[in-house]
């Protein structure tokens, strides 16, 4: 509570008393990390134990074949990308629990948006990678002669599918909790001034 003398309409001054309101913080950027968290582990998760062994034949002969997230750089950067999301998900949310707790720390808040820019990044260049790779592997590509692969690993593709979705839902997370942050320091370098 602050007591301020304003002055009326005649000049005089009186004492004027302003209850302010304690600010309840909310739990959003909570939610936000535990959601990003859980997306990006259960896309990890899909990715990392997806593999799908087909019997192919060709000319009169036949061979295993098999599919496998390590046999293309671009899988392999979407689930290594993911994993350090999902990481740096769980540290920061540990962090941002204790911070709640502590009090408002301005820097450190500066401090986790911008390594939430930096895992949005890597998110949404990973699933660019991973996409573009899937778009071959679902259509082909005739004139260099690559073949469709989805119509032989049909069930390996659903999952990469759907791991990719979880990852794009998961990288607008991280969207939303740069952009949360950064309303949150705006409102908060405006209450300062």
């Amino acid at each position: 509570m602050s007591s301020q003398s304003k002055p009326n309409v005649d000049g005089v001054h009186t004492d004027v008393k302003v209850v302010e309101r304690p600010t309840r913080e909310r739990p959003y950027d909570v939610l936000l990390r535990f959601l990003g968290l859980s997306l990006t582990l259960v896309a990890t998760i899909i990715v990392g134990a997806d593999n799908e062994t087909k019997v192919i034949s060709y000319a009169e002969m036949q061979f295993k074949a098999t599919a496998k997230w390590k046999y293309m750089s671009a899988i392999v950067f979407f689930l290594v990308s993911n994993a350090i999301a999902c990481s740096y998900a769980a540290v920061s949310l540990v962090f941002t629990a204790m911070a709640r707790s502590s009090g408002k720390n301005d820097a450190a808040l500066l401090v986790l948006t911008a390594l939430d820019l930096v895992m949005m990044a890597l998110l949404f260049s990973a699933n660019g990678a991973a996409s573009a790779v899937g778009v071959i592997a679902q259509k082909g590509n005739s004139h260099v002669q690559w073949m469709k692969v989805c119509d032989v690993f049909d069930a390996y593709c659903r999952h990469v599918t759907a791991a990719l979705v979880l990852s794009l839902i998961g990288s607008t997370v991280f969207l939303l909790l740069v952009l949360h942050s950064v309303l949150k320091l705006h409102y908060r370098s405006r209450s300062l001034s």
